[in-house]
């Protein structure tokens, strides 16, 4: 888990490590002020982490992302798995309001189960086999750190293409199953 977090400290995410589900909703709600968009998963919902968030005063999107989707202030997703080695992230995103909540807002919240985090990319290889054996069609999203680009000129710019900022909580206990998020 040091290396993971390391990692994704190095290439610009904001990594928390949580001790449990009940402190998602505390550190979100210092984090944001304005509509959250949260698409379905398995993994928040089981967690309780769904139900606290609907129970809350943030402004929780969970429909029609295509047209709240670029006024709102944040997307949480769940992660399928971590690469440690890059301080990767990778969900299954074949799902639009997945794609949506992942790409539109300045800043992207990630739970992951610090149990799903793979020392290699070469680790990941037999669940991406598994992962297109069950959904031959799946769209697979790695991302690591906030959106960046550069310009003929090499100017870095943060957030231009998808988030400026990527928190990810690490919260033990949710889900060991890859394939789920």
């Amino acid at each position: 888990m040091d290396n993971f977090i390391q990692a994704a400290r190095n290439v610009g995410a904001d990594v928390q490590v949580l001790a449990s589900p009940a402190e998602v909703l505390p550190y979100l709600r210092e984090q944001i002020n304005g509509p959250l968009l949260v698409p379905p998963s398995a993994s928040l919902e089981r967690s309780g982490i769904m139900a606290d968030l609907l129970n809350s005063e943030l402004a929780v999107v969970t429909e029609d992302f295509r047209t709240r989707g670029a006024s709102a202030e944040a997307g949480l997703t769940s992660a399928n798995f971590g690469i440690a080695e890059t301080g990767t992230i990778v969900l299954e995103s074949t799902a639009e309001d997945l794609r949506i909540a992942t790409t539109l807002p300045e800043k992207h919240f990630v739970i992951l189960d610090p149990g799903k985090i793979l020392a290699t990319s070469e680790d990941a290889v037999p669940v991406l086999h598994d992962v297109h054996r069950q959904m031959p069609q799946a769209y697979l999203a790695y991302i690591t750190g906030p959106s960046r680009t550069a310009d003929i000129e090499r100017v870095l710019t943060i957030g231009v293409h998808g988030p400026a900022e990527l928190h990810i909580l690490l919260v033990d206990g949710l889900s060991k199953d890859l394939l789920e998020h």
